[in-house]
């Protein structure tokens, strides 16, 4: 896929903590899968102590600081706030959403281009629960609590998605923004609000099946405070959408 069939500039936002042995490598592979696209990495750290700002540093050194934006936060505010964040900064008419730690792996980024420019959808979103689509990592139990967890927001949203919690997406800028100005939800609710407003709201939704991997490095940040704020979340939504 070339510039001259695609003039369209990607942002892509990625938010970080504590990911000092993710980032470099994630910035990497971006740079590999994508060589001909026009992109720019926005990287939203909320104060990692762990010196992963130090390492964007010298990725912008590297890479340039017009490729690599580097937009801190003092302290740990949230994903959609971070996204929010990001946006803020996107120079892009597109804008991509991934994680930081390898789970979200950058080879899915040309398909998720593709599906967009031969759609015309407005988000493209990734998704485990296809043919092609998988997670590798987990164990059975959280596979089980998983899946459980989306078919339970399927029975009671019908978010016509296959895959409601995934966090790896590409929407259109303008899009992006009128969803997130209706959303209230914070952290691991955000994903799903984000698309149960979209598909409410008529947006036209494509899926690409991508194979989720647990992170490489670190310890996940997903427990059972999490887990308690999905099933609130999930009825907010049930009562306003």
């Amino acid at each position: 896929m070339s510039q001259q069939r695609n003039s369209n500039l990607y942002s892509i936002i990625v938010p970080t903590y504590n990911e000092r042995l993710n980032i470099a490598l994630i910035v990497y592979l971006v740079f590999k899968h994508i060589p001909d696209i026009n992109f720019e990495i926005i990287i939203v750290d909320d104060g990692s102590p762990d010196g992963t700002q130090d390492i964007v540093k010298q990725l912008q050194k590297v890479y340039g600081d017009d490729r690599i934006l580097l937009r801190p936060r003092p302290k740990k505010l949230g994903l959609g706030t971070a996204y929010i964040h990001g946006l803020k900064h996107a120079s892009g008419n597109f804008v991509i959403i991934m994680d930081a730690d390898l789970s979200h792996h950058p080879k899915y980024l040309p398909q998720f281009i593709k599906k967009q420019m031969e759609t015309g959808a407005s988000i493209v979103t990734g998704t485990r629960y296809v043919t092609g689509g998988g997670v590798h990592g987990w164990t059975l139990m959280r596979k089980l609590t998983s899946r459980g967890a989306n078919v339970l927001a399927h029975t009671l949203l019908w978010p016509g998605v296959s895959d409601l919690t995934g966090s790896f997406r590409l929407y259109k800028k303008s899009v992006l923004e009128d969803i997130i100005s209706s959303c209230v939800s914070k952290g691991y609710v955000f994903q799903m609000e984000m698309i149960v407003r979209a598909s409410r709201k008529g947006y036209h939704i494509e899926e690409v099946p991508i194979t989720f991997v647990d992170r490489v490095y670190g310890s996940s940040k997903l427990g059972g405070s999490e887990i308690v704020e999905y099933l609130k979340g999930l009825v907010y939504l049930l009562v306003t959408t």
